[in-house]
């Protein structure tokens, strides 16, 4: 909803009850949840502003909840300035508003389904036959060579998009049927990353519930990549042929099941916000663990040098705890790039790049020529559009930077 900075109901008499909309109080940690479940607004306020809130929506006028606030707390609050706060978060009625009614949460009983003891049955015995299977034959266990499955790069290229969109997209399915299950109105979308399309999911409404409700709909996309993966694995096994060897129907399998176990391990760059980030500041209680994290580890790097410490005044003191040792999980997670790059992403690389460029030399085939060039022409394509996209936002940067320094002088 909007702001409405100037709506006459922040405005009423001091005296009077304020109208507002319905909203839920949920402690977390020392902090208190407070928002609109039909709109997923919420904000986190200390317990003697969510006291204050409370009051108010409870019918009490704002003099009074002010006076009460004051004789409980010891100290003045400016009660008007805090009625406009609220009517910007939308939290007030404004004059001939009324309550809105509940929305329905849709496909509530499917993420019951797909989450409930049954399906938990058959997702433990799909992972446990893949691991059974894996030990077996360990032809099927991931290695970046199942990614080349036919020697036409660009195929391959072509391959993984198409196939790891649909995988990408039930990922952040899962999590939101994970979260519809427990009543949130979790949204699955498209978004956009350079120009890279990406799904996305918004479950704005997940810090109103219980903490250990959190944990699966936080967890849940990996999950579907687990059960992708074993899936894959499973298929592939089953297309084997009797000398061992796997068809390119089975090749494929094991190629996506490859890109997926890298998505999977993506999930251990806690540099990154990814699903364990969330998951961990959830289990313990933080705000924003990553910035704290970034500070310390600049802490550390300025004592070295000899250089004055930041201020960290502005980060939560359970943030900052938590930093201490979380900030060498960073660390971890970068050594973990590294070991990434080394193991998958340089080899794959490498062979790209040498097959692409060693058909330029000698006899090869006109196919091949063109698989090579369209390769070659598809990553100058990406490389041009990346860099055509960070001119733009530096010239965007440096124009904005020129019109506040105008706008400086100008006050000035």
């Amino acid at each position: 909803m909007p702001p409405r900075p100037d709506s006459d109901t922040a405005r009423s008499p001091l005296d009077r009850p304020q109208p507002m909309h319905p909203l839920v109080f949920h402690p977390d940690g020392d902090d208190v949840v407070v928002g609109r479940a039909d709109t997923d607004t919420y904000v986190v306020l200390p317990v003697d502003g969510a006291y204050l809130v409370h009051l108010l929506a409870d019918g009490t006028p704002p003099d009074r909840a002010a006076a009460e606030y004051r004789e409980r707390w010891g100290e003045d609050v400016d009660i008007q300035d805090l009625l406009e706060s609220l009517d910007e978060l939308g939290f007030l009625l404004a004059e001939g508003e009324t309550v809105a009614e509940a929305r329905p949460v849709r496909h509530q009983r499917l993420g019951r389904a797909l989450f409930g003891p049954v399906a938990w049955i058959c997702y433990a015995a799909l992972i446990g036959l893949w691991l059974v299977e894996s030990v077996r034959t360990p032809e099927l266990l991931p290695d970046y060579h199942q990614v080349f499955f036919t020697r036409y790069y660009s195929l391959i290229a072509l391959f993984l998009l198409v196939g790891q969109t649909p995988l990408i997209a039930l990922h952040e399915i899962f999590h939101a049927l994970a979260g519809r299950r427990i009543g949130l109105h979790s949204r699955f979308s498209l978004g956009r990353r350079l120009y890279y399309v990406v799904a996305e999911t918004s479950m704005d409404g997940l810090v109103a519930v219980p903490r250990r409700q959190r944990y699966l709909p936080i967890l849940a996309g990996i999950l579907l990549d687990v059960l992708a993966v074993a899936a894959l694995t499973l298929v592939a096994d089953l297309l084997r042929r009797p000398d061992g060897s796997f068809p390119l129907a089975a090749g494929l399998c094991l190629a996506l099941a490859y890109a997926t176990v890298l998505r999977l391990a993506w999930q251990l760059l806690f540099y990154l916000r990814t699903d364990l980030y969330l998951l961990m500041t959830t289990l313990l209680g933080c705000v924003d663990l990553h910035a704290a994290a970034k500070h310390v580890l600049r802490a550390r790097i300025r004592r070295l040098l000899g250089r004055p410490a930041e201020d960290d005044s502005h980060l939560h003191p359970t943030d900052l705890r938590v930093a201490r040792w979380y900030s060498w999980l960073m660390v971890l997670g970068y050594s973990f790039t590294l070991l990434l790059g080394v193991t998958a992403a340089v080899p794959m690389a490498y062979q790209v790049i040498v097959g692409v460029l060693g058909r330029f030399t000698g006899d090869t085939p006109a196919v091949e020529l063109i698989d090579s060039a369209t390769v070659l022409t598809l990553s100058a394509a990406q490389l041009a559009v990346a860099g055509a996209i960070a001119l733009r936002d530096r010239r965007a940067a440096r124009a904005s930077r020129a019109s506040q320094a105008a706008q400086a002088a100008q006050a000035g």
